[in-house]
């Protein structure tokens, strides 16, 4: 077993020790932290950025040779951890107690603890594990607005103006939030506009968070039951069919007995996951296909209507206007006189 020691939450400090406990090649642009391993303690990179409002992302996309315990401290003023595991699992205990909780694929997690706790993650060998941390600050003042700032209105919410306690919330099975972090992966542009876009996704996929976490607290009120993993894994891949085929006739029914659930389990999960109807999320797909085939195709508006699983061009446009503020027709005048002029 490998065991690593953190004594600081910036992001900086934690690149500098885990440079120095786990070797690997470590580079820094534009304040983002990569750290390349592929030696005796893993394979894979973890990555760490800060932004100026007090937010870090730090990302674990590794497969550990050994068991590893990370042994993260904290300070008087511990920050408030918003965990998300996209793939495998992650262990975590406070030093001063022995109760452990384990975080699972997809599910979110809220962290806070004590002045001067140590967290403990313990994260299996053989294991790939992908993480996403997202660590508000609550030793960060903003000079001007402090009041309206996104860190601010964080640790209102979750702390309430009283000390940092040992809690950890582990959440729901959440897939909106790993489309989320996928999108941060695919993210190739650089300099600030890459930090831009990776600040604009770490800010929804906070907000994913925070949400769930009240979802959560009200179906708990409600006594309402959460759907299991495997569950919210069937929505997903029938999300997927949906996305690659808009054209297929879907209906209820069959995709239902394609994602092994019933009506109302795969109706749960979509609003869960999507936020929207089965119905709904099929016709959002079919209109935004349409409307890449019209910027990017030959083809006239009828064929269009017809290839994205429409049957009445008079119903696309009601629903394309409703979503483009425009026609079809409009729409694609509009791509063709930008195409002249470019």
């Amino acid at each position: 077993m490998t065991t690593i020691s953190l004594t600081s939450t910036a992001i900086k400090n934690i690149f500098d020790e885990l440079h120095q406990s786990m070797n690997g090649d470590l580079s820094v642009k534009v304040k983002e932290h990569i750290l390349d391993i592929d030696n005796e303690v893993g394979r894979g990179k973890i990555r760490g950025v800060t932004f100026k409002s007090g937010i870090s992302l730090l990302e674990f996309d590794v497969k550990f040779i050994q068991d590893l315990t990370l042994c993260v401290g904290s300070s008087e003023h511990p920050p408030i951890c918003f965990a998300y595991c996209l793939r495998g699992k992650v262990t975590h205990r406070f030093r001063s107690q022995s109760g452990k909780k384990v975080l699972e694929n997809f599910q979110t997690s809220i962290l806070t603890n004590k002045a001067n706790e140590e967290n403990i993650l313990e994260f299996a060998s053989g294991e790939h594990i992908k993480i996403s941390l997202i660590v508000v600050s609550t030793d960060f003042n903003p000079i001007n607005a402090k009041k309206h700032s996104l860190n601010y209105r964080i640790q209102k919410s979750f702390l309430k103006g009283k000390a940092s306690q040992n809690s950890i919330y582990i959440g729901s099975y959440n897939l909106k939030i790993a489309d989320k972090i996928q999108q941060l992966e695919a993210i190739q542009e650089r300099g600030i506009v890459r930090s831009l876009m990776i600040e604009g996704l770490v800010h929804m996929i906070l907000a994913y968070e925070i949400q769930q976490h009240a979802d959560d607290l009200k179906r708990d009120a409600l006594n309402n039951g959460n759907l299991t993993f495997k569950e919210m894994h069937a929505v997903r891949e029938i999300s997927k069919t949906i996305l690659n085929c808009p054209e297929k006739p879907h209906c209820i029914a069959e995709l239902s007995r394609q994602a092994g659930l019933s009506p109302g389990k795969l109706q749960e999960g979509f609003k869960r996951m999507h936020g929207t109807t089965v119905s709904d999320y099929i016709r959002s797909v079919r209109v935004e296909k349409g409307e890449e085939l019209i910027k990017t195709s030959d083809m006239n508006i009828s064929q269009v209507v017809y290839s994205v699983g429409f049957s009445s061009r008079s119903y696309f446009s009601k629903i394309f206007r409703q979503k483009y503020n425009c026609s079809p027709k409009e729409y694609k005048e509009k791509q063709q006189s930008m195409a002249l002029s470019a």
